[in-house]
């Protein structure tokens, strides 16, 4: 019989454990606490009291005129830290709290106009689907993922997923963003579930083009690429949320980092884990000796000054899991002490664990240009700081723990 690889296990200090385990404690007192006063809605960003500002989940993505809002793609983190919360708790509570959130979110499945249904249902359903065996959260996943899968462009030079708008749009048919590799788990995950390869080549599909047209000679990356449609040249690169269009943004680095760790271990190509870890030592060349980036690296004046925890914690979760998964036990282990390093930085650094500040980690950045949540917890931050700290205290609990590569 052919040889299956084991997860790797690493080894973690006591202090560094107790760290983690009380951070976690924590997270899950805060949301019980905030839970029973959210009524229909769901935690967006943190106002400056530190107060949640709160968004129905059945707010959708769309055009109203020229101006394009991504609704409320933030739902679905709120019901993956209710089911971390139970995972560090044993609490029943929060189990039933997930599951009657998740009612609220899986209309969302539908969403027509947006690849943010990767997000929304990625950090819900498919955790709780994980967490407890049922297959109505599988179901709900599986609806979304036909969505995104939908959302595939063709082209002469390849394929790519359509960031935003109905794919009968013009304007967001020829667009696509960074953040779509991290919506590719979906998909991934969707092929495993129902035994059908099109969900995984419509991923690797997109992963290959993002490949070919968003990273830079220096391997940073855009945020945005709009493509000639008839050709699948790439005509721009251009930012919504960075400091300018050929400015490295932070998270949009953090996304690739993220997203091209996924591809490596579903696709088994050498040539994305290549680029998940081009894509680390740039960002970790940026960063130096910090913690937590800046929210773009090349942003001068005062908003230089301006940090995202957020991209901190993707890139720690995301280093954690290249290290369960690269085939060199030597740079493994390297990859992972490093995730780990960072997330105790953001433990000790960024955690909020005063009562009067409701999200997790301060100074989060959802959009300085937009002047939104620019020093604040935001959702999705707060939830890939929880996934990363699972991946290290309940590993192959909230997400699957993976075994090493073998190309």
């Amino acid at each position: 019989m052919p040889h299956t690889p084991t997860p790797r296990s690493f080894g973690l200090d006591a202090d560094t454990r107790a760290l983690f385990s009380q951070t976690l404690d924590r997270t899950a007192q805060k949301v019980a606490e905030d839970e029973p006063a959210l009524g229909v809605e769901f935690p967006h960003v943190t106002a400056p009291d530190g107060s949640w500002i709160t968004v129905p989940a059945s707010v959708s993505a769309g055009y109203t005129g020229d101006a394009w809002s991504h609704g409320n793609w933030l739902c679905g983190f709120w019901v993956g830290l209710l089911l971390a919360s139970h995972l560090q708790t044993g609490d029943a509570r929060f189990l039933t709290w997930a599951r009657e959130r998740m009612r609220l979110v899986a209309q969302r499945a539908d969403d027509p106009n947006t690849h943010d249904i990767g997000f929304i249902f990625d950090s819900s359903a498919i955790p709780g689907y994980l967490v407890t065996g049922d297959a109505w959260f599988a179901g709900i996943a599986k609806q979304a993922a036909d969505r995104l899968r939908a959302r595939l462009v063709t082209t002469p030079a390849g394929a790519y997923i359509a960031s935003w708008g109905p794919i009968s749009d013009p304007r967001g048919r020829c667009s696509s963003a960074i953040d779509t590799m991290a919506n590719l788990p979906l998909l991934y995950w969707a092929s495993h579930y129902t035994d059908d390869a099109s969900y995984r080549l419509a991923a690797d599909a997109h992963a290959a083009m993002t490949a070919r047209a968003f990273f830079r000679n220096d391997d940073s990356t855009y945020h945005a690429v709009q493509y000639d449609i008839a050709t699948g040249e790439r005509v721009r690169g251009y930012t919504f949320q960075g400091a300018g269009d050929e400015t490295a943004w932070s998270r949009g680095q953090a996304w690739a980092i993220y997203g091209y760790t996924r591809s490596a271990l579903e696709t088994r190509n050498p040539a994305y884990l290549e680029l998940a870890e081009r894509s680390a030592r740039y960002y970790l060349r940026r960063l130096g000796d910090r913690v937590i980036p800046p929210y773009d690296f090349d942003a001068t004046g005062e908003d230089a000054k301006i940090r995202d925890t957020a991209a901190a914690a993707i890139v720690s979760s995301a280093l954690i899991e290249l290290g369960q998964l690269h085939p060199d036990a030597s740079r493994a282990q390297e990859w992972h002490a490093l995730g780990v390093d960072m997330l105790a930085g953001l433990c000790r650094e960024g955690f909020a664990n005063e009562d009067s500040h409701r999200g997790l980690l301060r100074e989060g950045c959802y959009s300085r240009p937009h002047g939104e949540g620019v020093v604040s917890a935001t959702m999705f931050g707060d939830f890939y700081f929880v996934e990363a700290l699972c991946r290290v205290l309940h590993p192959g609990r909230f997400r699957l723990a993976n075994a090493p590569i073998a190309f």
